[in-house]
């Protein structure tokens, strides 16, 4: 399984982007069984978890830092989940990474060891 994370940019302050993560490369694969995590890593700081979508149930998870602020949403038929993200702060500057699972999200779609399969990233940088 490929995953292709884009859409990463430079925003201000209050501003917007669409992130997207694409899967392709496997034999059978659907989102329909899987899971989408996001996930991002500042510098000098551990990667966290930031949302996750069960493609099965459709059930979205977000960690309390972008609750209210990112959507998380999925075109199962393009094997593609994408991450809304509005009103930016500078604490949103990362590199965003997608990581895929079978299952449903439940108490451990922030696990990283859970995943096997992970896109390459892209930055988002907010700043004034």
């Amino acid at each position: 399984v490929q995953l292709q994370a884009s859409g990463g940019g430079s925003v201000q302050p209050g501003g917007s982007l669409r992130l997207a993560c694409a899967a392709s490369g496997a034999s059978g694969f659907s989102l329909d069984y899987q899971i989408i995590s996001w996930f991002r890593q500042s510098p000098g700081k551990e990667r966290e978890g930031v949302a996750c979508l069960s493609g099965s149930d459709g059930v979205m998870t977000y960690a309390d830092s972008v609750k209210g602020r990112f959507t998380i949403s999925s075109d199962n038929a393009k094997n593609t989940v994408y991450l809304h993200m509005n009103n930016l702060n500078i604490e949103d500057t990362a590199v965003y990474y997608c990581a895929t699972d079978r299952g449903t999200c439940g108490e451990s779609w922030w696990w990283m060891p859970r995943f096997d399969y992970w896109g390459q990233g892209t930055q988002v940088t907010v700043s004034s």
